[in-house]
């Protein structure tokens, strides 16, 4: 009589091989995507334990199902090995791959809690950086820092506070505005000045203003000053920012 055993151990160490290089390629190599904020990074690890969840799923499902028709058929042999392994090699690189996370839509930013607000705003800020001139990449990665705190601190407001709106909007509204408003420019017209200034050069003074701003109301926050909370700049001049940008198209 076949060793089931035996059968059985060989197929666990398939399982384990293909598990450790998609641990070391796959989950790794997506590491090389440095998150902005503790907010995406930790969607991306719910994203990523999900994916693993599956797989682990998928390899115990694959590994009983041969075990059973080993003792169903007194032993699968080499080729019911060697399937069995191809078949967790695919349900690990397939659920390795996919579904991909997908980047939150604008439209869906401001829903949700505090803390939603700010793993979607930062996952979307992630997927728009390759658009971006290096000195606005580098104020978006600060941002991200900065709703980290942020985000903190609304948890601790009412939601129906006159606060936590205003918030809200400059966040989730006028932040990502100010960014697609500079993505509509065509690329060779990025470096053009208007009215003095580059969209480049824009862009990277809103969203400077954008981090001072965050700061502040941050801050302000964190003393319990709501009823002194106000952003100041507010509409006026992140709306005149976004017009600058778009004019310099």
């Amino acid at each position: 009589m076949p060793d089931v055993t035996r059968d059985s151990d060989a197929i666990m160490n398939a399982a384990s091989r293909s598990l450790a290089v998609q641990r070391a390629g796959g989950f790794h190599r997506r590491k090389g995507t440095l998150s902005i904020g503790k907010g995406s990074a930790e969607i991306k690890a719910r994203h990523a334990a999900n994916k693993l969840a599956r797989i682990v799923a998928a390899t115990a499902a694959i590994l009983v199902s041969a075990m059973v028709v080993g003792l169903v058929i007194d032993g699968i042999g080499f080729a019911g090995i060697m399937l069995t392994g191809l078949a967790i090699c695919a349900a690990v690189f397939g659920f390795g791959f996919l579904p991909r996370l997908k980047v939150p839509r604008r439209a869906d930013l401001n829903r949700g809690d505090a803390r939603q607000l700010v793993g979607r705003t930062e996952l979307w800020l992630e997927s728009q950086r390759p658009a971006l001139p290096p000195p606005a990449v580098t104020l978006v990665d600060q941002i991200g820092l900065q709703l980290d705190a942020l985000g903190v601190q609304l948890q601790h407001v009412d939601p129906a506070h006159p606060a936590t709106h205003e918030v809200r909007q400059l966040v989730g509204e006028t932040l990502p505005e100010m960014v697609d408003a500079y993505r509509r420019i065509p690329p060779h017209l990025r470096k053009e000045a208007n009215a003095g200034k580059t969209p480049d050069e824009q862009i990277v003074e809103s969203l400077g203003k954008i981090s001072t701003e965050i700061d502040s109301v941050t801050r302000q926050l964190a003393s319990g000053a709501l009823d002194d909370l106000a952003i100041k700049t507010r509409y006026l001049d992140y709306k005149y920012g976004s017009e600058d940008v778009k004019a310099g198209g």
